[in-house]
C-alpha cells in the first residue's frame, strides 16, 4: 500500500533515484522544486531510472524561504505525507559561509519544523565525515556538546559546504529533539553511480576524479597506499534510505551507508582507467603538497577543485556493521563496487566523448 512521501532535493542526483524507487514501489511522491515547471523533465528522468512518473508531483518552493514559501493549499495536502525526506542542499566547493548556511543549515530548519509540526517521520541525509570522530574533534567539534561549537572556526577549516553539511546535521537534531519529532539520518560516503548502468549525473565528487583521469590532468594518486575515497552506490543508498523510512525501529537512529569494499584511491584508479583502456597512476603525491598546489588558482583551476575536496580522502577505517547487518534483515544485496565503478567510468566517458572533453 503506497503512501504519501515529500522529498527536498527530489531533482538531485540521489534525489532522483530516490523519487525513482518510492513511485516503483507504488508511493506518491510530491517533491518541493523551485521551478515546477519542470516536472516533466523530472518525470520523464524518473521513468528512464525505472519508476513510475505518474505518482510524482511538484511543490512550489525554495528552502531558502520562510515555511519553505509553500502555498497554503499546498501545506494542507503536505500535512498528509508519512515521511518527509530531506535532501535538498546546495553542494559545491568555495561556497560562502553566508550562503551555504542560508540554504543547507537554515533551509534544514525550516524542514525538520515542518516535520515535527505535522508528525511527519523525518529523514534526513547527513554525511559520512559526521562517524568520522577523530576528524570532528580535529576540527573542534564535540558530538555530545554540539552547542559548545565554534561554528565560524569550523568553517574557515572546512569550508563552506562541510560545515554547512555539519552544522545542519546538529542544528536539525536539536529542532525535532526540541519538538519531539522522529527522525532518522542516512549517512552516505561518496557516491558512486548506478551499480549496473553506471548512471551518475555531473557535479559529483567522483566524476571529476574520473574526468582528470580521462583527460590525462590526474598523473599521481592523492595521498599514500593507505588512502582512500568511502564509496557507497546510489543504488543500495537509496534502497536504505527508502526501507529506514517505513521501518519503526530506525526512529531515532543514524545509520551509515559505506562500503568497505571500497577499493584504496590507488586501485579505485585502476579500476575505472581499466574498462576506458587508460592507464592509471602508479606514484603518489602528499596531500599537503597537492593542498599547496590547489592554493595557487591556475593550478586549481586546471584541475577543476578545490583543496577542501581532498579532505574527504583520508586514512580513516569505520565500522560498518550496523549497516550489513541491517542490509542483511532487510534483504538488501550490496552491490560489487569494483564493478560499480567501471560501469560509472564508461557512463561518464561517454559522456565527455559527447561533449568533446575526453582525451
Amino acid at each position: 500500500m503506497g503512501v504519501e512521501c515529500f522529498v527536498t532535493g527530489g531533482t538531485g542526483f540521489i534525489g532522483q533515484h530516490l523519487v525513482a524507487h518510492l513511485s516503483a514501489k507504488g508511493h506518491t511522491v510530491r517533491v518541493l522544486m523551485r521551478r515546477p515547471e519542470r516536472l516533466a523533465a523530472l518525470r520523464e528522468q524518473v521513468d528512464i531510472l525505472g519508476g513510475n512518473a505518474t505518482q510524482v508531483f511538484a511543490v512550489a518552493g525554495d528552502l531558502e524561504r520562510d515555511n519553505l514559501g509553500l502555498s497554503l493549499a499546498d501545506r494542507e495536502v503536505l500535512r498528509h505525507a508519512s515521511v518527509i525526506f530531506h535532501l535538498g542542499a546546495h553542494f559545491a566547493w568555495g561556497l560562502s559561509v553566508e550562503h551555504s548556511r542560508a540554504v543547507n543549515v537554515e533551509g534544514a530548519k525550516r524542514v525538520a519544523l515542518l516535520a515535527a509540526g505535522q508528525k511527519s517521520r523525518l529523514v534526513m541525509i547527513g554525511g559520512y565525515m559526521l562517524k568520522n570522530h577523530e576528524h570532528l574533534q580535529r576540527i573542534g567539534i564535540d558530538p555530545c556538546y554540539p552547542q559548545l561549537t565554534d561554528w565560524p572556526a569550523v568553517y574557515r577549516r572546512v569550508g563552506g559546504y562541510e560545515g554547512s553539511k555539519l552544522e545542519a546535521h546538529f542544528a536539525t537534531l536539536e529542532v525535532m529533539s526540541t519538538l519531539d519529532g522522529e527522525i532518522t539520518v542516512v549517512h552516505p560516503a561518496t557516491v558512486c553511480g548506478h551499480s549496473r548502468t553506471g548512471h551518475i549525473l555531473d557535479g559529483q565528487p567522483l566524476v571529476a576524479l574520473i574526468r582528470n583521469l580521462v583527460q590525462g590532468k590526474l598523473t599521481a594518486v592523492p595521498g599514500t597506499a593507505e588512502h582512500w575515497l568511502p564509496l557507497v552506490t546510489v543504488d543500495y543508498l537509496v534502497e536504505l534510505v527508502a526501507v529506514c523510512a517505513f521501518d519503526p525501529a530506525m526512529v531515532g537512529q543514524e545509520l551509515l551507508a559505506l562500503d568497505d569494499q571500497s577499493p584504496n584511491l590507488r586501485e579505485l584508479l585502476a579500476e575505472v582507467a581499466e574498462p576506458l583502456g587508460i592507464k592509471s597512476p602508479k606514484h603518489h603525491i602528499s596531500l599537503r603538497l597537492l593542498k599547496w598546489l590547489l592554493s595557487i588558482p591556475p593550478v586549481a583551476h586546471f584541475l577543476n577543485t578545490k583543496a577542501e575536496a581532498l579532505d574527504f580522502i583520508q586514512t580513516t577505517r569505520f565500522d560498518t556493521a550496523a549497516v550489513e547487518q541491517f542490509a542483511h534483515r532487510q534483504g538488501i544485496a550490496k552491490p560489487d563496487i569494483r564493478l560499480a565503478l567501471q560501469h560509472t567510468a564508461t557512463f561518464v566517458n561517454s559522456y565527455c566523448i559527447a561533449q568533446g572533453t575526453a582525451r
